[in-house]
């Protein structure tokens, strides 16, 4: 995994983990990495790891079960769904609508942008 120094490590394993879900690839049946696992697998310290999955299971994505590890929720992917369009919408709109007006674009020249 190559991070990125724009936004924290933990919140890029968050964007991981989320990932992993959507994809189908981690679902609630299946054990997914451990906290120590995780660390290793992409050479973090084990509480970056840590910090992440408690962010996820405080959001309700991820269920620890004691003794056996982590899981997805049962509706782990409408969460994180709600979770990235949330993002979407505070984070990630207001800075591309900053940078389309500093550049003078309209929202008019999207459609023929994009489809271009």
């Amino acid at each position: 995994m190559q991070f990125h120094e724009n936004r924290p490590i933990y919140m890029q394993i968050v964007d991981y983990v989320c990932d992993e879900i959507l994809s189908g690839d981690w679902t609630a049946e299946n054990r997914i990495p451990s906290v120590r696992e995780m660390a290793a697998q992409i050479e973090v310290n084990p509480n970056t790891a840590m910090r992440a999955y408690h962010y996820l299971q405080e959001r309700g994505v991820l269920e620890q079960k004691r003794g056996v590890g982590y899981f997805a929720s049962e509706d782990a992917q409408e969460r994180v769904l709600d979770l990235k369009r949330r993002e979407f919408l505070e984070e990630d709109l207001p800075r591309f609508v900053q940078k389309m007006e500093r550049l003078g674009y309209r929202f008019q020249d999207l459609e023929s942008l994009v489809s271009a």
